[in-house]
């Protein structure tokens, strides 16, 4: 088991705006079905008469919920108590579902006539809601999917069942910032995160996903409610404009609060930085019909500040007018909309940006 506590910070120059994802494969939800193996007549009584079929009946077991059930091992090869330890320990430590709920298994082995019989008792450390919960995925886009609907509702626990999955904690803590910057409407402060893998490889694991938010779950709806006005009366003001007026006009004018990061500081309250700018700029762009990504990046100072060699971070939006990629920075004083080389020119930094496709001759790339 893998459990990390992470704050979600990633590297300066991580562009939000387009980021390949490996393994990016079909989206699917579904129930875990397990065929039930051979009975011996008696339904909480299954056989085996091999390894492989004494771990798909213990795994049975685990899948159901039981707290207790018989295994009948007939003309078994090999060590029978060996296998059984074996077994258990492998459903409980290697298997997804069974290392996600299984606390411990303790096995009892009997000698009944002509056959072995292995009694078990099952203790969980999950309740069966949590495990009829876990949703099926595979790849990493499904995996961001089911983020982006667990951010936009305050969903306080996230547990998913992955296939083709090759990543750890730092990636899921990646997906959930990218997923936050997906959605500017639900951004009131990433939260906090606890990250649990089970097992800590394998090509399907199940991934538990704690989320700790700013503020209680009431207050972020009541927020939620209020931006969501805010932004559809600000929309109606868009509404008729030609694709480059919204793009110039939609800019919101707030004063500058370093602690304004979220888009109900800038529409509601009147106060950002360049994080709640872009946030409260990318929101009101799409509700508005326009392309509209979040980039993180730096920002060179000025040759007049005092420490010119110093770069800040800076969030910045990149939109798609008639085809065309252009940037625009809404904390600007002077905004306007930049081409990725003119917005280069002017000390922005950022992954995909052009020093890096003139490095490394790769395209500008955007999450």
């Amino acid at each position: 088991m893998k459990k990390r506590s992470l704050a979600l910070a990633l590297a300066l120059c991580l562009c939000l705006t387009g980021c390949a994802n490996l393994l990016d494969r079909s989206y699917q939800v579904s129930a875990a079905h397990m065929d039930r193996p051979a009975t011996a007549g008696d339904p909480s009584v299954l056989q085996a008469t091999n390894y492989r079929e004494l771990v798909s009946a213990v795994l049975y077991f685990v899948s159901q919920g039981e707290e207790s059930g018989s295994i009948q091992l007939l003309d078994y090869p090999g060590n029978v108590e060996d296998a059984l330890a074996a077994a258990c320990l492998e459903v409980a430590t290697e298997d997804p579902l069974g290392a996600y709920c299984v606390d411990y298994i303790r096995h009892e082995l009997t000698r009944v006539v002509s056959y072995d019989q292995a009694t078990l008792s099952i203790h969980y450390r999950r309740t069966m809601e949590q495990v009829d919960s876990i949703v099926r995925v595979t790849g990493t886009s499904a995996i961001r999917t089911e983020l982006r609907e667990a951010l936009n509702s305050f969903a306080g626990e996230v547990v998913l069942r992955v296939a083709y999955f090759a990543g750890d904690a730092d990636t899921i803590a990646s997906l959930i910032r990218q997923a936050y910057y997906d959605n500017p409407a639900a951004a009131f402060g990433l939260p906090q995160v606890e990250i649990a893998i089970y097992p800590e490889t394998g090509r399907e694991r199940v991934v538990e996903i704690l989320l700790t938010y700013p503020e209680s779950a009431e207050e972020l709806q009541r927020k939620s409610e209020a931006l969501a006005a805010e932004v559809q009366a600000r929309a109606r003001d868009l509404q008729g404009l030609e694709e480059q007026n919204v793009a110039v006009t939609a800019i919101p004018d707030a004063l500058y609060d370093p602690e304004g990061d979220t888009p109900y500081d800038v529409l509601v309250e009147g106060k950002a930085n360049s994080e709640g700018m872009a946030l409260a700029y990318a929101l009101l762009c799409k509700e508005s019909g326009l392309s509209c990504e979040i980039v993180e990046g730096t920002l060179a100072w000025t040759p007049e500040a005092e420490a010119p060699d110093q770069e800040e971070v800076r969030f910045w939006n990149m939109l798609t007018l008639s085809g065309e990629r252009r940037y625009l920075d809404p904390s600007d004083p002077r905004p306007e909309l930049l081409t990725a080389q003119a917005l280069f020119d002017r000390g922005y930094r950022w992954a995909g940006g052009p020093a890096e496709e003139r490095a490394e001759g790769t395209q500008e790339a955007g999450i």
